[in-house]
């Protein structure tokens, strides 16, 4: 278990006192890694390292992106945070719940932005969707207490160094890269053969196969025999 392994990912955050207040969150607890997609501000700005205070060095090395596929590349399992239960074939959890995930993997925690949180199409690259438990009446926290919630239940995580369920050396997780690659090839094969009608729900289809992939605890061996299949097919075209 190592906390370097952990990644704190703001899709598209809009305010700058929010993205200062998440790294000063991040480094209380004593993690390193924040990631941006799309921020609304320019990044990094005077308000951001103010709001920071001590965490500047976070700031510093944290890493912005211009797309979600491009920012879990390098993710195990990425689990995506929303005060809405969503209708979807994916595991929801809860804080508990993070004491059953192996945190010798790269986990990316991945938050929406202020306004409209995470869109289905978003969710369906996690592998889970945490909830954090509040009013009912009044689910919507703001980003920063998000995070920092989540930060110190996996820092009390850590420090309980609890051991998680151990699976052969020999078997090799697929890291998000491989999938991503396996399932775009997959995906060019359906568009050759117009699979994907009538094009209005094209993007919904989309939504289901990542759905499917993203959540199956895929070897980097079977993403590699998928990927065969999928070349093949094309192939016999």
């Amino acid at each position: 278990m190592r906390k370097s392994n952990i990644s704190f990912i703001l899709h598209k955050p809009q305010l700058s006192e929010n993205i200062g207040a998440c790294a000063r969150a991040i480094k209380n607890f004593d993690f390193k890694k924040l990631v941006l997609i799309n921020p609304k501000p320019f990044f990094p700005n005077d308000k951001i390292l103010a709001t920071s205070v001590g965490a500047r060095d976070i700031i510093k090395h944290s890493k912005k992106y211009d797309n979600l596929e491009k920012a879990i590349s390098k993710i195990d399992v990425v689990i995506a945070t929303s005060a809405r239960f969503r209708n979807k074939n994916i595991k929801h959890i809860n804080l508990d719940d993070l004491k059953q995930i192996d945190f010798k993997k790269k986990i990316g925690f991945l938050f929406g932005s202020e306004a409209s949180g995470l869109s289905n199409d978003e969710i369906s690259y996690a592998n889970y969707t945490l909830q954090i438990p509040s009013n009912p009446n009044f689910k919507s926290l703001n980003l920063s207490h998000s995070l920092i919630i989540i930060a110190q239940h996996v820092a009390s995580i850590f420090k309980l160094k609890s051991s998680p369920f151990k699976k052969s050396k020999k078997v090799k997780s697929a890291s998000k890269k491989e999938i991503q690659s396996m399932l775009n090839l997959c995906i060019q094969n359906l568009d050759e053969i117009n699979f994907f009608r009538p094009k209005e729900k094209r993007r919904k289809m989309l939504e289901n196969l990542r759905n499917i992939f993203y959540k199956m605890d895929l070897s980097d061996k079977e993403t590699r025999i998928l990927s065969s299949v999928f070349a093949s097919l094309g192939k016999k075209r």
